[in-house]
């Protein structure tokens, strides 16, 4: 078994809920903040039997595309001379997964 740690932009997020749901795939929600951007995104808990571990990613894949934005942040305070940096177009979206193996799991 695997435990898939998925972060996702939030305007992805109900499309992938519903997605998974339709593959008959559980997930559980958490609020998060990117650290870059400092927006928010969510991270979501996916458990999953390992052989079925394709078909998750195949769904994230489908649901959680690759955009851009404008910069929403006025200046990245940490740039070089520390005067910061505005960025004309960055890239969001898509999705981050890790796949952790699992020892035991239980649903009681």
């Amino acid at each position: 078994m695997k435990l898939l740690v998925t972060i996702v932009q939030d305007q992805d997020v109900q499309g992938l809920l519903e997605a998974l749901a339709e593959g008959d795939f559980r997930a559980t929600k958490l609020a998060s903040t990117g650290g870059f951007l400092r927006t928010g995104n969510t991270t979501l808990l996916i458990g999953v039997e390992d052989e079925r571990v394709e078909n998750v990613i195949g769904i994230i894949k489908r649901t959680c595309k690759m955009r851009e934005q404008g910069d929403p942040s006025p200046t990245i305070p940490f740039a070089r001379g520390g005067l910061g940096v505005k960025l004309e177009k960055i890239s969001v979206g898509g999705a981050i997964v890790f796949s952790v193996d699992v020892e035991r799991f239980e649903k009681i």
